[in-house]
């Protein structure tokens, strides 16, 4: 036995040296010639961020590449040739998926590094980037089913198996569409929402009443930014059967409302120019709606409402809280007998009360009777 590893070994000495240098070599000219490349290219270019995002696995595949070259030239009667050439040839499929991936991925940081967001050009640049950041995971995910498949049919056993699991496909492929239907049905769903685009990246939405931002869209769910800094995960199953709103989906400029309740005696015409003055000294006030009126009224005050207008929706909220408390200031300083009251009529019910008219004991001349 030990014989027979020692001249196994002895026979390795030759191809074994050969075929590491071959190796070596190649890594080393693969780096210089990026190098080279690096140095006379500039860095945010299209064919530059496609280098830099497969250096590693196009190192990692060329070298593989040298070596399975190596090892088919090698004699045939080395030892446990047949499966270092099956481990070379898995670890290049697993490489080659590596590299696939990566190719993808940038496929789509080049995408939207070719459309940036510029003014006036907003609303084109993010439902590029959403579509694209959609359907680049699909890719990847479509790449590492290939590339996981192709690694198993190296081995014998798995093609000998692979005539059964044809067969078999039928009653399988529906065991599985039953087992993996919310996946199925989140990859649907990004799907239609990638293509018909009801919300994109940064979009304002009301999500079961929160006010939050699209931050970022996956395969199968969607991340919420909320107002505080929470994140809201939602699958993206729910966006198809669920309404929502959507701030931004045209234009980002909003209108906003403030309420005050006031009494009757409040007269409206000090209170709209006070909101005009104060919209004046507002700068996230876009100019375009400024409007007083009176929207409802009851038994005890009335209701003013102040609409105005605003950019997007951060500036709104700030525009509402400040015009609110300028206009209650107001209200307070000037008119503070105007705030809403309770009016309410006392009547006394008591026995010595009839119809409204205290009954007259006494006589004419005041004195009771005998």
């Amino acid at each position: 036995m030990l014989k027979t590893l020692e001249a196994g070994l002895q026979a390795w000495m030759l191809p074994g040296i050969l075929t590491l240098l071959a190796v070596i070599a190649s890594y080393v000219l693969y780096r210089l010639t990026l190098a080279v490349i690096r140095h006379f290219s500039k860095r945010r270019t299209v064919p530059r961020l496609f280098l830099d995002a497969v250096d590693k696995a196009l190192g990692l595949v060329i070298s593989l590449l040298v070596l399975r070259a190596m090892l088919d030239g090698a004699p045939d009667g080395l030892l446990l040739l047949s499966p270092l050439k099956q481990m070379v040839t898995l670890l290049l499929i697993l490489s080659l998926t590596w590299a696939a991936v990566r190719l993808t991925s940038v496929i789509g940081d080049v995408i939207v590094f070719l459309n940036p967001v510029l003014e006036g050009q907003w609303k084109r640049a993010r439902k590029v980037e959403t579509q694209t950041r959609f359907l680049v995971r699909c890719l990847n995910v479509l790449v590492v089913i290939v590339g996981f498949g192709a690694a198993l049919m190296t081995f014998e056993p798995v093609q000998k198996v692979g005539a059964s699991l044809l067969a078999s496909a039928g009653v399988g492929g529906i065991v599985l569409g039953f087992a993996a239907r919310p996946v199925l049905s989140n990859l649907l769903s990004g799907i239609q929402i990638a293509l018909t685009q009801p919300f994109r990246i940064d979009d304002v939405l009301i999500v079961e009443g929160e006010w939050c931002w699209v931050e970022e869209v996956t395969a199968t769910y969607v991340v919420l930014r909320v107002w505080d800094q929470r994140r809201l995960i939602v699958p993206l199953q729910w966006f198809i059967e669920n309404p929502f709103q959507n701030w931004s989906r045209n234009t980002a400029d909003l209108q906003g409302a403030v309420f005050i309740w006031v009494d009757y005696t409040m007269p409206i015409e000090p209170l709209r120019q006070e909101f005009s003055r104060l919209l004046d000294t507002m700068k996230q006030w876009d100019g375009k709606v400024a409007t007083v009126q009176v929207t409802d009224a009851n038994e005890q005050a009335i209701q003013v409402r102040f609409l105005m207008s605003a950019p997007n929706s951060n500036q709104n909220w700030d525009l509402r809280c400040s015009i609110r408390e300028g206009l209650v200031t107001f209200i307070q300083q000037h008119y503070p007998s105007q705030l809403p009251r309770l009016r309410a009529r006392l009547e006394d019910t008591s026995p010595e009360f009839e119809g409204g008219e205290k009954l007259n004991r006494s006589g004419p001349s005041g004195s009771s009777k005998p």
